[in-house]
């Protein structure tokens, strides 16, 4: 009977386990998850070896109990028969036979009180044990309705996990873009190619004046060679040689 209070008392406290407190508790909930998970499995295995054991016990007990009734029964129907042959004798004048048979119907209903004894002993260690066996029963039910709830709730935390961990990988890269915006770093870049095509620009204009400049000089080049050729016709002519609009 010890062992069965035992294996009752498991039972029992496995299945007021609180997951929630001892999930709050834990470092980390998904091994702490899992490892629950292994542990209850076992004892769920061990329970029911138990319990399977217990009811095998009480069934043995069931027969025996049968069996001791039906024996009772037996050696009852065997005295009544001894008896009713001892009363035939007995009338029909053969009294020494008859006491034969009395005496034989005496051993048994002996026997036959025997196995009532038997029967009325066992009977409410039969009763107990079924009311242990249900209890037991019920105690599996409420483990495997535990077992399934920590698996749903496994289930259901890892998942979270996952997207807890998604969501801070993505609150980082923004952290991150935030530090360094990579439209600044192609802002300077752009800043970079415009300062080079103002210098392309630059030199582009800067060859423009020098080409204007040499034009010029050489406009000016011409006038000079004008100037020297009339003062050469002054000096030969004696006068200027002016030469009118129209011509």
């Amino acid at each position: 009977m010890a062992k069965k209070q035992s294996i009752l008392g498991r039972i029992g406290q496995l299945t007021r386990a609180n997951i929630n407190s001892l999930l709050d508790k834990a470092e980390d909930p998904e091994k702490m998850l899992d490892q629950l998970v292994r542990d209850y499995t076992s004892s769920i295995a061990e329970a029911e070896e138990a319990v399977a054991q217990t009811i095998g016990n009480l069934r043995l007990a069931e027969a025996d109990h049968a069996e001791d009734i039906s024996a009772a029964q037996e050696w009852g129907n065997k005295a009544l028969a001894a008896s009713q042959k001892a009363d035939s004798l007995r009338t029909s004048g053969s009294a020494g036979e008859a006491d034969k048979f009395d005496a034989l119907a005496k051993i048994a209903l002996s026997k036959q009180i025997g196995y009532e004894n038997e029967a009325k002993t066992a009977a409410p260690q039969i009763a107990s044990q079924n009311e242990v066996v249900e209890k037991l029963k019920a105690g599996l039910i409420n483990m495997k309705g535990k077992l399934e709830e920590l698996q749903t709730k496994r289930d259901q935390l890892v998942a979270r996990a996952k997207t807890a961990e998604a969501q801070n990988t993505v609150h980082d890269a923004i952290k991150s873009i935030d530090v360094m915006d990579p439209t600044s770093e192609v802002s300077r870049f752009e800043e970079k190619v415009r300062r080079e095509e103002a210098k392309v620009a630059g030199k582009s204009e800067l060859a423009a004046s020098s080409l204007d400049a040499q034009f010029e000089e050489l406009e000016g080049d011409s006038s000079s060679a004008e100037i020297e050729a009339r003062l050469s016709e002054l000096k030969s002519g004696g006068a200027a040689a002016i030469s009118s609009p129209s011509e």
